[in-house]
């Protein structure tokens, strides 16, 4: 499986911000992550401090190689 992370950076209070507000979302959805059985089409919106929507973690399968 692949975990993919997604957040845009340009805008609101990300941008202001960007290490604090992207350290608080690794935090809270690494912490959220335990309510997801972590299989690949698994996902969810990302919010700000704001709460705005600003991005998507999803699982996928891995590439072949």
């Amino acid at each position: 499986m692949k975990f993919v992370l997604e957040v845009e950076v340009d805008e609101g209070r990300i941008a202001q911000d960007p290490a604090g507000e992207l350290g608080r979302i690794l935090r809270y959805w690494g912490g959220n992550l335990h309510h997801y059985a972590m299989a690949p089409g698994d996902g969810s919106a990302v919010y700000d401090s704001e709460y705005r929507e600003v991005g998507r973690w999803h699982l996928t399968e891995a590439p072949s190689a």
